[in-house]
């Protein structure tokens, strides 16, 4: 076999993998790059190989820096199958019907902008794909359960176990002709809220690890939720409003259930908490339709009879007229809103009209890729462009990384462990470089293996 990384080579979005089997091409993961702007919608758009002649996918998760650029694939003549988890499946149809939506409203605003100040000089910008694109991709998707082996083609079997990233996220254990080869997709936590722990892999001979908090260690749980809530009682004594841009399928979910447990203890204000965006809200009904994933503690909450995804204080905002009214709300609210990097969708609306009153705190609650609005405000810029107008950043700005659903320096290398006694070489990617350098020290310290970080379009070749 043969392995060439397109995709999340030295940062962390765009995941695209190519293996090629004695002829059979698979791709794992196909997903959306965020930053520079024209950077990433050339990355997006000009595939590096023709996608006709890839023969099939296996996905790892739905989030869009896995999957959402699978419509682009299709537009362009892939016609394979994709092999992935049943809620991943159900979780795809949501996310990728949303990003051509945002992504062909977005093109739509920016042209009028456009033609009002210049009378359209320039080309009409074009949506990378559109509702259609991926009418075309969702009749492809194809189930593959845990633990069973699925034959993708020409000998290539694989089998998916439980990641603990998201709902339905998998580690993938490959194998051909007596190779064995291990794709992490993205690591998760345990003990996190809602999902099940990760699973622990069986040993192979490669392993393509993701690393995006390679150099990092996390706080505790409890730490956490004490951030939380001086966070949102500081700024509602300030008399602001909270905006937390938020991944829509996971993080959403986990920010619900950390604040219902925060209001029932009463460590915060009863203030109204909103999630705007059509997404979650359909995401949110995944994971209720998916409650055999959940872990215990959450099982526990359905047992009961108590909803983990609804309380009183809570509203769902699916339309937009709806949330738009939430701008001439005067009092304290929190607002949950995608998308988590501040790159689209209503949450560029939310900072349009929050981030210059320094009563409001956005609350930045994952990792912020390079170049995303998102890093820019983790970053503490003083002016930043939103719908390409500068707007001057007076509202606190606040982090809560320890929500993260990726696993940490320690936790790679302990979930690792069991992989390791036949391993001949590591391939670090999803990770920014100095992420995924320093855990390659580590790697390298730990179990005496190599660990490389390879740059985009570098091949290697896999042999037992």
């Amino acid at each position: 076999m043969r392995v060439t990384f397109w995709g999340a080579c030295r940062t962390v979005t765009g995941s695209m993998h190519l293996l090629d089997a004695n002829g059979f091409r698979c791709l794992l993961d196909c997903g959306l790059h965020q930053g520079r702007r024209k950077e990433a919608d050339a990355l997006n758009r000009d595939l590096p190989f023709p996608a006709g002649s890839v023969d099939a996918v296996i996905l790892s998760h739905a989030h869009t820096d896995h999957s959402g650029n699978l419509p682009t694939l299709v537009k362009h003549g892939f016609r394979g199958p994709i092999y992935t988890t049943a809620a991943t499946i159900d979780l795809c149809d949501a996310m990728l019907r949303d990003t051509a939506y945002i992504q062909e409203k977005d093109a739509e605003f920016v042209n009028k902008r456009l033609s009002r100040r210049r009378a359209i000089e320039k080309e009409p910008v074009e949506p990378l794909f559109t509702i259609e694109d991926v009418e075309a991709t969702l009749p492809l998707f194809r189930p593959a359960p845990y633990h069973h082996v699925t034959e993708a083609g020409a000998g290539l079997r694989f089998e998916a176990y439980d990641a603990g990233h998201m709902l339905g996220s998998s580690a993938l254990v490959l194998q051909r002709d007596g190779t064995r080869v291990i794709y992490s997709g993205d690591v998760g936590r345990k003990n996190l809220p809602i999902l099940r722990d990760p699973e622990p892999l069986p040993p192979a001979h490669y392993l393509i690890l993701e690393s995006t908090y390679g150099n990092r260690l996390h706080k505790q749980e409890e730490q956490v939720r004490d951030k939380l809530a001086r966070i949102i009682n500081e700024t509602c004594a300030r008399g602001g409003k909270i905006i937390v841009p938020a991944f829509a399928v996971g993080r959403t979910q986990q920010l619900v259930l950390e604040l219902h447990e925060l209001t029932k203890a009463e460590r915060i204000p009863r203030v109204p908490i909103y999630v705007d965006s059509p997404l979650a809200i359909n995401a949110t009904e995944v994971y209720r339709a998916h409650s055999d994933l959940f872990d215990a503690e959450t099982r526990d909450f359905l047992l009961d009879g108590a909803d983990p995804f609804g309380f009183r204080r809570l509203t769902y905002v699916r339309e937009a007229a709806e949330s738009m009214k939430l701008n001439d709300l005067r009092t304290p609210f929190i607002v949950i809103s995608a998308s988590g990097m501040c790159e689209a969708g209503r949450i560029l609306h939310h900072l349009r009209n929050s981030i210059e009153d320094p009563r409001n705190t956005v609350l930045i609650t994952g990792f912020q890729a390079e170049s995303t609005l998102g890093r820019k405000l983790v970053e503490k810029e003083t002016e930043v462009r939103i719908f390409g107008e500068p707007m001057r950043v007076r509202a606190q700005v606040a982090t809560l990384n320890e929500l993260s659903g990726h696993a940490d320096q320690a936790e790679l290398l302990a979930w690792m462990e069991p992989i390791t006694p036949q391993l001949k070489k590591v391939f670090l990617v999803h990770g920014e470089t100095s992420q995924a350098e320093a855990l390659a020290r580590k790697i390298e310290e730990r179990y005496g293996l190599p660990a490389v970080v390879p740059y985009r379009g570098q091949c290697f070749e896999l042999k037992a």
